[in-house]
């Protein structure tokens, strides 16, 4: 059985959802992320005392990164890099920027009406329940799932949301009650694409009602959420699930990436020695000639892409002489060489990890904080070195093959 509360108080009222599930009872409040109003009425919902259980739309890295101020100070940038972890927490910082951007306009924290749920909770003395999948994977099934040309449309989607100097009005961030931050982030391409709207609201609706099913045989639970899992969280709960752990086990599964897309370095490394060995058959001058581009193509993006992240004229000499080499090792990226590089010669500052939150909301903080700006050096050269990377090999394979 649902009930659904949708002409709520214009002013303080959110959506809301009831759902019976034999005994136990569930209402879904829908909140807006960075709304003043949804942070008041999450916390007079808990305060009347109608709830024993309170259960929140957060995964315990989002819980850590509200309840624990000094985590990004304890960050250890190196082993972020050599865990291969730099593009997702680039990509978390973005979503966390754009959101904070949106909450800087109205002085009012990012996640306000979760922290309110937490302090809450804590002063009630009533347990807290997280229930939304890890960020991370959610991101990396969004990746996984989607073509690989729309990836990196996706991604630019995301860094794009951090140039927009825009001014919202704060009605317009009520509507945001209509939906939810993650999808509204990549608005644009999760509208047209039935497989990134899956991953990011529809399978997290499932995730979420499993892990509500699996924990809380309370009598009367608040659910806080985004008000665009409302219907189908509900939609979720008042079916039912037969194994609700095998659910929430199957759903923080990472689908495996092509077989081929594994490979395609290796491939590409054979090729580019084969055609080395070949124009070394055919004459020294032309071996020589394919191994100086090599060289200079892949060492040139690199570098630019390096200098382009505003990296220390080192870091840049670096990832010229790197590229080319490491390129011809799939285990080691430039990435990871220039971003080390980096590292050694700008030390980033306790200052810089104290600052990263409120320095990446803007495009040239990006670049200004040594934290994030090792990032981009690792980004950007990645990218530089393997374009360089195809651009030669196609240079090979012409001066081979083209006359």
């Amino acid at each position: 059985m649902t009930d659904m509360d949708s002409a709520a108080d214009a002013h303080t009222g959110g959506p809301r959802r009831v759902v019976m599930r034999g005994e136990h009872k569930y209402t879904l409040l829908g909140t807006a992320h960075v709304s003043r109003a949804s942070a008041e009425e999450v916390q007079n919902e808990i305060e009347t005392g109608a709830y024993d259980t309170v259960a929140i739309e957060l995964c315990d890295a989002r819980h850590a990164a509200l309840t624990r101020a000094g985590e990004l100070e304890q960050m250890d940038l190196f082993q972020v890099l050599r865990q291969g972890k730099a593009g997702m927490v680039a990509a978390n910082l973005a979503l966390g920027a754009y959101q904070q951007r949106l909450a800087d306009q109205f002085g009012i924290e990012p996640g306000a009406e979760m922290r309110a749920a937490i302090t809450s909770c804590a002063a009630a003395d009533l347990p807290l329940v997280l229930v939304d999948r890890n960020i991370g994977i959610t991101l990396k099934r969004v990746y996984r799932r989607i073509p690989w040309w729309q990836r990196m449309s996706t991604l630019g989607a995301l860094f794009a949301s951090l140039l927009s100097r825009e001014k919202i009005e704060e009605s317009d961030i009520e509507r945001l009650k209509e939906g939810d931050m993650l999808e509204s982030t990549f608005n644009e391409f999760a509208a047209e694409s039935a497989t990134m709207h899956e991953t990011l609201i529809d399978e997290r609706d499932r995730y979420m009602a499993a892990q509500l099913l699996k924990r809380t045989p309370s009598r009367h639970t608040l659910v806080v959420v985004g008000a665009g899992h409302l219907k189908g969280l509900a939609r979720y709960l008042e079916a039912g699930m037969d194994d609700p752990g095998e659910v929430v086990t199957e759903l923080d599964r990472v689908p495996p990436g092509a077989t081929w897309v594994k490979w395609l370095p290796w491939i590409v490394v054979a090729l580019v020695f084969i055609g080395f060995a070949i124009g070394f058959s055919r004459s020294a001058g032309l071996g020589q000639q394919m191994v100086i581009e090599w060289v200079v193509i892949n060492g040139a993006l690199s570098a630019v892409g390096a200098a382009l992240a505003l990296a220390h004229p080192l870091t840049v000499v670096t990832a010229f002489i790197a590229a080319p080499l490491t390129s011809l090792n799939p285990t080691i990226g430039a990435g990871m060489v220039t971003a080390a590089a980096e590292l050694w010669l700008r030390k980033p500052r306790v200052g810089d990890f104290s600052t990263l939150k409120s320095d990446v909301t803007k495009a040239t903080g990006w670049w200004k904080n040594r934290v994030s700006r090792t990032l981009l050096v690792f980004v950007f050269s990645t990218v530089g070195s393997a374009a360089g990377t195809y651009i030669a090999g196609f240079r090979i394979v012409g001066q081979l093959f083209g006359s």
